[in-house]
């Protein structure tokens, strides 16, 4: 690991800055959020929650971003292309989550932002050779670049937005994102982009608290459409660029879950004849609430995954001791994770067998009432 104790404190900084700066602006969001009618409304079977509930909460990851970002990174051109790319898309989102916008109109705003981050040098110069079998290092994409590039991060743009239907999912999946991108950038040694990485991190965890469910204000587009940004172009600059296959398959795992679920969305639909891009309910964390898990526990099943893709990626990027270490933090994480399902699995049969037993109470025909001198003092009338 060739980071400096220099490096270290600006990165646990970057992390500290925006996870206080959005944890602080989040209730002042959501107070905005509401004057401005940035409420989500359940209308639909897709849609989770049962009352409506703030959104907009992406306003908030940003600031803390965009401070610990301009505190603690350096600005150089494709961080500032970064940066501009991103209000690009926040300003977009903050109004869809006001006033709903046509998906071509959302569709032509991503690739001008992602057309600005290539503008700025954000783009797939070459990528390492994925056919281990040929004698070539790596694969240039000369003039291709540009829209491959666009490609890559409009895509993983909306797949982070799919992903967000349970309270917490699509924050948490882009915080464990982060943090294996993190962890491989320090392995690395890229400082800037391991700056940027801790400043989305800490974005991502000082809005969850009010986003777990039963969550209290949701990112919207705002947040989500930030985030598929902000993680692709990291991506693009810090993972993509080294000649190894190791830095072909990285992103890939880390941001699997997004991607493999938006694939199977657009290839399931298409089959079925229908617009690739239109809403339906047979996303992964749909289908495992229809399989009985609650929103937490579907969650829990999710952000499991997510982890262990993220693992994989770490450990490909790592050995000796660190991988010793890290696979014994997992194990640790694993058993931690595993006795919270049980419990949550536990707690929630037992709040189904009384909900049941209430309803099946509460649908029983009336008893027929017996005359009083039918009874006697001690009931046995009522047992025949």
């Amino acid at each position: 690991m060739n980071i400096a104790l220099d490096d270290l404190l600006k990165i646990g900084l970057a992390l500290g800055v925006a996870l206080l700066v959005c944890f602080v602006m989040t209730p002042l969001v959501r107070s905005f959020a509401v004057k401005v009618g940035a409420v989500d409304v359940p209308k639909d079977n897709r849609r989770m929650h049962d009352h409506p509930i703030p959104r907009q909460g992406g306003l908030a990851i940003f600031l803390g971003f965009l401070v610990a970002v301009v505190l603690f990174a350096d600005l150089d051109r494709q961080v500032q292309g970064i940066l501009l790319g991103s209000v690009i898309i926040v300003t977009m989102g903050a109004i869809d989550d006001i006033v709903p916008l046509p998906a071509l109109l959302k569709f032509v705003v991503q690739i001008a932002a992602a057309g600005v981050a290539v503008a700025f040098g954000v783009r797939f110069e070459f990528i390492a050779n994925p056919f281990f079998w040929s004698d070539t290092l790596y694969i240039s994409f000369g003039a291709w670049s540009i829209p491959i590039t666009i490609f890559w991060i409009v895509g993983i743009t909306n797949s982070i937005n799919l992903i967000d239907g349970l309270d917490g999912l699509a924050c948490g999946v882009s915080a464990i994102s982060s943090l294996t991108f993190l962890v491989i950038s320090m392995v690395w040694g890229q400082v800037n982009v391991t700056v940027l990485l801790a400043a989305i991190l800490g974005a991502c965890l000082g809005f969850i608290p009010y986003n777990l469910n039963p969550a209290k204000i949701f990112m919207g587009d705002t947040g989500a459409l930030l985030l598929g940004y902000v993680l692709s172009t990291i991506s693009v600059i810090g993972l993509f660029k080294f000649y190894t296959i190791i830095s072909f398959t990285v992103p890939l795992l880390a941001l699997a879950l997004p991607i493999f679920d938006t694939c199977f969305a657009i290839i399931r639909r298409l089959l079925k004849g229908q617009n690739p891009m239109s809403p339906d309910r047979g996303h992964f964390h749909h289908r495992l609430i229809d399989m009985g898990l609650s929103q937490k526990q579907s969650v829990a099943v999710l952000y499991s995954i997510s982890a262990v893709l993220g693992l994989s990626a770490v450990l490909i990027t790592t050995t000796g001791a660190m991988k010793v270490l890290i696979l014994a933090l997992a194990f640790c994480v694993a058993i931690i994770i595993g006795i919270a399902l049980l419990r949550s699995y536990d707690t929630h049969k037992e709040k189904l067998q009384e909900e049941q037993k209430a309803e099946a109470e509460h649908t029983a025909p009336p008893r027929p009432e017996i005359p009083e001198e039918a009874g006697t003092q001690d009931g046995e009338s009522e047992q025949k």
